[in-house]
């Protein structure tokens, strides 16, 4: 019996401009893996690919088990992030991982408004699985209500991830660019290049 899971997050947060506008930090899609996800639980794999592992997940009491995503995030031309999952393994249950399907859609964008910016975005995750033997005895409204909610918790916790690291991540890069602009100019400056 195969069984599908959604869950739906949204994001509008409140960005405090630096010096440089944070469509120049948006264009840098790798330093949004960095604020959603742990970096011991990340591995980059190309330009725009990531393997992230997510924390394990305990589904009914029953079953103990770890995915693991292949993302792809890339810029728009418009200084939107973009994320796709490419792939999916389940780690811990052979049977599930054999019969999984993850698919992961998000999109971050800035917003300029009454001379306020803000970041919006939406993340969009459906899980499809067959639902192992010892599970088919317990009702489908029950199952997808626990799926859905464990769904939406992973996304709840991506997004406090996002809402707290994002902005303070943005805060250093821009300080550091200064900061490395800053040194150039003042070597040119001196003619030392």
């Amino acid at each position: 019996m195969y069984t599908r899971f959604t869950s739906t997050e949204s994001v509008d947060i409140l960005v405090k401009e630096a010096t440089i506008p944070i469509q120049h930090y948006l264009r840098q899609p790798q330093r949004l893996v960095n604020a959603i996800a742990n970096p011991r639980l990340m591995k980059q794999l190309s330009d725009n690919l990531y393997e992230l592992k997510m924390r394990p997940i305990n589904f009914m009491g029953v079953y103990h088990f770890q995915p693991i995503v292949i993302l792809k995030v890339w810029s728009g031309s418009n200084s939107a992030v973009y994320l796709q999952s490419e792939g999916c393994q389940i780690q811990g249950i052979d049977y599930i991982n054999r019969r999984f399907a993850l698919k992961l859609k998000g999109i971050l964008f800035p917003k300029h408004q009454n001379g306020q910016t803000s970041l919006e975005g939406q993340a969009d995750l459906e899980v499809r699985v067959d639902v192992p033997a010892p599970l088919m005895l317990t009702p489908k409204s029950m199952l997808e209500t626990t799926g859905n909610q464990l769904l939406k918790g992973v996304l709840g916790r991506i997004k406090q991830r996002l809402v707290s690291q994002l902005l303070h991540d943005y805060s250093q890069w821009a300080k550091t660019e200064i900061e490395e602009n800053s040194q150039s100019s003042a070597i040119r400056d001196l003619g030392l290049t």
